[in-house]
């Protein structure tokens, strides 16, 4: 799973990497993202007739759902089954989003042992996460979840699944809705994702309270791999 990420760059680089409308309200970095935290997304607009960058809720709520609570614990999707289940399908038919991010973490156990790592571009630049979103209650307010996937080539070292990324020429066809969901839902070549740099990362990442550029500070040794 996808259950912690960093995310660091400003209104203006998002919406003119995304070519997105920026109608966010001022993003705040973040070094170490949480569940049902404010994060930005990526999304089509009718009314802006094109895609606009905003921000919505960590923790997927449906429509139905009788509160925000149980957000925190669809913070992911699986491509498997993001289809067909009765949470996700009308989200992944209609309402799909890119969620912007510089890179994730995942933790290896060994024994006692828990190792940290940040998995991110070694060239710096941004990923795109599949996302969907939903508007909960009266207030329409905001909530998503990130795809995920079954990792692959070294990345599934550390943990079995990833965020579904998505390349830029694949974007349009994601956010339009409908489409094949086989297609739209396969993950990155191998080749693609050996640019992703793996990197053993400090403890401190692990307490939420914990911010900062140096939470992505590679570890003095890791003995785990």
């Amino acid at each position: 799973m996808c259950g912690r990420y960093a995310t660091t760059r400003s209104n203006a680089d998002l919406s003119t990497f995304f070519e997105a409308v920026d109608v966010a309200e001022p993003l705040r970095a973040s070094w170490n993202v949480a569940p049902t935290e404010s994060v930005p997304l990526v999304r089509n607009s009718v009314s802006h007739g094109g895609r606009v960058l905003g921000t919505a809720r960590w923790g997927f709520v449906p429509p139905w759902a009788p509160d925000l609570r149980g957000g925190a614990r669809m913070i992911n999707a699986r491509a498997e089954t993001v289809a067909t289940l009765r949470s996700f399908a009308p989200a992944f038919a209609r309402r799909r989003c890119l969620v912007p991010a510089d890179g994730w973490f995942e933790w290896v156990r060994a024994g006692k042992q828990k190792q940290a790592y940040y998995m991110t571009p070694a060239d710096g630049s941004p990923l795109a996460f599949a996302g969907l979103w939903s508007a909960w209650g009266p207030e329409s307010v905001l909530t998503c979840s990130v795809v995920t996937t079954a990792a692959v080539g070294g990345l599934a070292r550390v943990h079995d699944r990833m965020p579904l990324i998505l390349p830029a020429d694949r974007w349009g066809d994601w956010l339009a809705g409908g489409g094949d969901p086989e297609r739209l839902l396969r993950p990155l070549p191998e080749r693609d994702l050996e640019a992703i740099e793996v990197r053993a990362v400090g403890p401190d990442v692990g307490n939420v309270r914990n911010n900062g550029p140096q939470l992505l500070e590679p570890a003095a040794e890791v003995t785990l791999f």
